[in-house]
């Protein structure tokens, strides 16, 4: 299935019914009084969060959302029937804003949540509401009130603890199926990941995490460049950003420094918060290089730098490493719990 995180809906609710103006006629009961019953409720359209829906596909190309009208009052005091509801089934990390104002609609963050998108119009009241001792014949009712109608952004926000960040083919690809299920595609040219993956990273038998795996970015996303910017927004919900940095170049050109300052200039200019998360370097690629010129060359990349923080030397093609990365992950997250 194709992965779509974004989409945009219009949804109108139904409007309701409008009240009736009746008066009672039997043949034995004269004068039998006003009896007109009030209008059914139009229907509301609700977003729906459900964790077996994992893309807003649905909502690329059916983008109108109508409820029904609520029916007209009846005589013999007999209210009209209310329209049935829209619910639209959206996955688990769908933010949902009104396009006109900006404003925050619902944030699905759990399955299960339910959010109103446009509230159905109230039914009109029939004349038997308007009856007194001074008004005993009402040829009043009153009309339904209008359903709401919006226009609204859906935007897809998945829901991980960790959020791999790098270069394409930095490894992340290869580290997600390294140290969880998830088996995404693995290749030796660039931009293999096209869309997000997540992968649930078990450390022991009742400790795990999720971790997000987003297309590589490049020098220049903020213009454009690559895939652009498009697919951060996966990793505003995580706690804790791993830097995959290609520690090993086969390109006698490539400076790791250079790069990983790079993919830290283009997170500022994406996001200032995002730029903030704590942030961990992950160098990759150990495999190739010799024990011996290890130490040397992590203290130089570590200098050049200017890095401070927690530091890994992994190789995700061997899984050296792994382990202690995933459980110094899980006690972080743990700790910070």
């Amino acid at each position: 299935m194709k992965f779509v995180d974004e989409a945009r809906i219009s949804v109108h609710a139904g409007k309701g019914g409008d009240g009736a103006v009746s008066f009672r006629r039997e043949k034995y009961v004269p004068r039998g009084g006003p009896d007109g019953g009030d209008g059914g409720c139009g229907g509301s359209v609700y977003a729906v969060a459900d964790r077996n829906v994992n893309t807003l596909i649905d909502y690329r190309y059916a983008r109108i959302h109508r409820a029904k009208d609520g029916e007209k009052g009846h005589g013999k005091q007999a209210n009209g029937r209310g329209a049935d509801d829209v619910r639209l089934r959206m996955p688990v990390g769908t933010v949902i804003t009104d396009r006109e104002t900006g404003a925050l609609v619902a944030d699905l963050a759990a399955h299960g949540q339910v959010a109103v998108l446009a509230q159905g119009g109230r039914g009109g009241l029939g004349n038997v509401n308007f009856k007194s001792s001074v008004n005993r014949a009402p040829r009043r009712a009153t009309p339904g009130k209008p359903g709401d109608t919006r226009e609204l952004a859906l935007e897809l926000k998945l829901l991980a603890d960790v959020g791999l960040l790098g270069l394409p083919n930095a490894g992340k690809s290869t580290l997600i199926r390294a140290i969880s299920s998830a088996r995404p595609k693995v290749a030796d040219y660039p931009f293999t990941t096209l869309h997000p993956s997540l992968g649930v990273v078990r450390v022991d038998m009742n400790r795990s995490f999720v971790v997000a795996d987003i297309p590589g970015l490049i020098a220049g996303a903020a213009e454009g460049a690559g895939l652009g910017h498009q697919f951060l927004r996966h990793l505003a919900r995580t706690r804790l950003l791993l830097h995959v940095v290609d520690f090993a170049p086969f390109d006698p050109d490539a400076d790791p420094v250079r790069d990983a300052r790079a993919i830290v200039a283009e997170l500022r200019k994406y996001d200032e918060r995002l730029y903030r998360k704590p942030r961990w370097l992950v160098l990759n690629k150990a495999d190739l290089l010799a024990p011996a010129e290890r130490d040397r060359a992590i203290g130089e990349f570590v200098r050049r730098l200017r890095w401070k923080g927690p530091r890994f030397l992994v190789s995700a093609l061997t899984g050296e490493g792994c382990r202690e990365l995933c459980y110094a992950v899980m006690n972080e997250l743990e700790r910070k719990s």
